[in-house]
C-alpha cells in the first residue's frame, strides 16, 4: 500500500512539473527558446573544448614536487629540432587544465612548446587559488615541459587572464624559472579588495574567495587572503631584473565584468615603486586612476592592440601597464604576438 501511494505522490508531482513548464512556456514564449539555446551553447563549448585538445596536444600527468599528488596538464612539444619558445598558459579562476584556450592551437601553429598546467583546479579549494602547492605545481609543469621538450631557457612566457592574470602575477613574484615575459590580463592582485568589490555586486566568487582562503563562518579572513594576493608579497627585484611584466586591462572591467582596473593599477605602481621608480610621472597618479574609473576617458592618442584603442599606457624599465577599450578580457591574437615580439 505504501508502494503504491509513493507511486501516486511521484505521478501528481510529474504532472504538477510538467503542467508548471507548460505555464510558463505560454507565459513567457522566449523561455524554452532560451533554454535550448543555452543547451546548445553548453554543447557546442564542449566539442570546441574537445576537438581542441584532440589536435595533437597530450594530456600528461605530473608529479608534484612538494606533495607527490598528480596534477593534469595538456602539452605540445616542438617538432623543430632546434630549440623553441615555451608558453605557459595559466587557466581562469573557475577554469582547469581542461578549459579552452585559444594560446594553444596558436603555439601549435607556430610550432612552440605549450603547456596548460592545472594547478589544482579551480580556486574554490585551500590547496588552489596561488597557494604554494599550486604555484609550486606551475613550476612543476615548466619543469615537465623543459625535461621533455627542446626548450630554449631564455625564452620561457607566462600568460592569463583574470584568476590566471592572478597566477601570472603570483607566478612574477615567486617562482624560481627565469621567466623571459609575464603577460597579464584584467588580473586580480588583491583578494581582500576584490572581496569587497564582491560583496558590493553580490558576486558569486565571494564565496570562493572564503572558500579557497579557508577562512571560517562564512567571513573572510583578512590576514589568510593577504597570504593568497601578491599584492602584498615582497618585490623579487634582483631574480626579475631582466623580466618583463606586462599587466593589461580592460578600460571597462568592473563594470561590464567583475574585476575592477584597480587591480592592475595598483600592482604596476607597487612593483615600480620596488624597482626603484622616482618620477611622480613613472606612477599611475590618484587623479588619472580616478578619471579612468569615473569617466572611462582616453589620455591621447597610444595607437591600438588589435582593432582596440588604448586608453592609457605607462611604463617603467621592464614593466608596462596597458588599459585598453574593452572588458574583462584577453585579446588573444595580440596576447601570443606581443609574448614573441
Amino acid at each position: 500500500m505504501r508502494t503504491i501511494c509513493r507511486f501516486i505522490l511521484y505521478i501528481i508531482g510529474f504532472t504538477i512539473c510538467i503542467a508548471l513548464g507548460v505555464f510558463l512556456a505560454w507565459q513567457n514564449p522566449s523561455w524554452i527558446a532560451n533554454i535550448k539555446l543555452e543547451i546548445k551553447d553548453y554543447r557546442q563549448y564542449h566539442q570546441i573544448k574537445k576537438k581542441l585538445w584532440n589536435r595533437g596536444f597530450h594530456l600528461v600527468s605530473i608529479k608534484s614536487s612538494s606533495d607527490g599528488k598528480n596534477q593534469e596538464a595538456y602539452y605540445y612539444s616542438s617538432k623543430a629540432s632546434n630549440s623553441k619558445p615555451l608558453i605557459v598558459s595559466l587557466h581562469t579562476w573557475a577554469g582547469d587544465y581542461r578549459e579552452y584556450d585559444s594560446i594553444a592551437l596558436m603555439s601549435k601553429s607556430k610550432n612552440i612548446n605549450y603547456i596548460h598546467p592545472n594547478f589544482r583546479g579551480s580556486n574554490t579549494t585551500p590547496n588552489s587559488c596561488c597557494s604554494p602547492l599550486a604555484l609550486s605545481d606551475i613550476d612543476d609543469a615548466i619543469d615537465f615541459a623543459i625535461d621533455n621538450g627542446n626548450v630554449d631557457l631564455n625564452k620561457i612566457y607566462v600568460i592569463g587572464k583574470s584568476g590566471g592574470g592572478l597566477a601570472t602575477l603570483s607566478l612574477f613574484m615567486k617562482s624560481k624559472h627565469n621567466i623571459n615575459t609575464f603577460s597579464s590580463w584584467v588580473p586580480i592582485s588583491d583578494l581582500n579588495q576584490w572581496y569587497k568589490e564582491g560583496i558590493i555586486r553580490n558576486s558569486e566568487f565571494t564565496d570562493d574567495i572564503v572558500n579557497c582562503t579557508s577562512s571560517d563562518s562564512g567571513h573572510l579572513d583578512p590576514a589568510k587572503a593577504k597570504e593568497r594576493s601578491p599584492m602584498y608579497w615582497p618585490t623579487p627585484t634582483e631574480e626579475r631584473k631582466n623580466a618583463k611584466l606586462k599587466i593589461f586591462a580592460g578600460v571597462y572591467d568592473g563594470i561590464t565584468g567583475n574585476v575592477p582596473i584597480t587591480h592592475s593599477i595598483h600592482f604596476y605602481n607597487k612593483v615600480v615603486a620596488a624597482f626603484g621608480a622616482v618620477d611622480s610621472l613613472d606612477y599611475v597618479s590618484e587623479e588619472q586612476k580616478i578619471i579612468l574609473m569615473a569617466k572611462r576617458n582616453s589620455f591621447g592618442d597610444y595607437g591600438k592592440i588589435s582593432d582596440r584603442s588604448i586608453f592609457f599606457q605607462k611604463r617603467f624599465k621592464n614593466i608596462e601597464l596597458i588599459i585598453f577599450e574593452g572588458g574583462h578580457e584577453m585579446l588573444t591574437s595580440h596576447a601570443f604576438k606581443d609574448l614573441l615580439d
